[in-house]
């Protein structure tokens, strides 16, 4: 099992901060991929039961589905289409920090089908992601 956990601050407040990561369509360039919501979740067009589409470089797209979504404090979701991953679960949980700003504590765990493959895919992963985060800070 691979498992990248990315704990960053902001100065932004948890409302901004969830409102910007829970758009799918704006999360794409903090992520480096191109994102379509291509299913509208409940309540919420990006809630629970969302789908969107990635498309990350060269490689083939895949969708992810919204699995939990509690505005301001929680997202998760897991890739449901198209990726040697299995067992694939993202969670992104907020918080208040006292000084007003935001706390985002990032996880992901997953397996790959394929031999070896995992590692590899984890770094490319976590660097991308902490490299968008860090755009926002």
């Amino acid at each position: 099992m691979e498992r990248i956990d990315i704990d960053v601050t902001f100065r932004r407040s948890v409302a901004e901060l969830f409102a910007l990561l829970s758009d799918h369509e704006k999360l794409g360039p903090v992520l480096g991929a191109k994102i379509k919501r291509i299913h509208d979740g409940q309540g919420n067009v990006n809630g629970l039961g969302s789908v969107r589409l990635l498309n990350i470089g060269p490689l083939p797209s895949f969708e992810e589905t919204v699995t939990a979504f509690r505005p301001d404090e929680l997202i998760e979701y897991r890739i449901s289409r198209g990726t040697p991953l299995k067992n694939h679960k993202g969670t992104m949980a907020f918080s208040a920090t006292a000084e007003g700003g935001s706390r985002l504590h990032y996880t992901i765990e997953f397996e790959s089908k394929v031999p070896f493959l995992g590692p590899l895919i984890r770094a490319g992963l976590e660097t991308g992601i902490r490299k968008g985060l860090g755009k926002l800070r």
